[in-house]
């Protein structure tokens, strides 16, 4: 399974970003992220313990990846945004994709930025059941 990098992040948030947005929305320079948050964010799907991995399956994987994208806060500005086009870049490089509509998916990555804290693994099902849904290979 190909993983998410931090290259690969920056590269779509802030230099991509900065290229090609066509309305006048700041993006703080990519140092500015909090530390450590990112990286967090990126291992957390394929953490192991006793050869174990904690997260079982693309699904899972992809599914807490988009949660603590959008729920950790790793940038000052742009969480869900970000969280979604990772979302995306996690699954082309793994020979899928969403076919669901823009406005949908943007009304779902709301959703999750506004889930209580007191729900992650509720919420974490729920984005593993709309990936299913949506989910095909390329």
């Amino acid at each position: 399974m190909n993983k998410l990098t931090i290259q690969k992040v920056e590269f779509l948030a802030h230099r991509l970003a900065r290229e090609t947005m066509s309305w006048d929305e700041p993006i703080p320079d990519f140092k500015t992220r909090f530390p450590g948050i990112l990286e967090s964010c990126l291992a957390t799907p394929f953490g192991t313990f006793g050869g174990k991995d904690f997260y079982k399956g693309f699904i899972e994987k992809a599914g807490v990846l988009f949660y603590l994208m959008i729920k950790n806060h790793p940038f000052q500005n742009g969480n869900k945004r970000i969280a979604v086009t990772s979302l995306l870049t996690f699954l082309s490089l793994n020979k899928k994709w969403l076919h669901v509509g823009t406005q949908e998916l943007y009304r779902f990555a709301v959703w999750v930025a506004e889930s209580s804290a007191d729900v992650k693994e509720d919420t974490i099902r729920a984005i593993q059941t709309f990936l299913k849904k949506y989910l095909k290979d390329l």
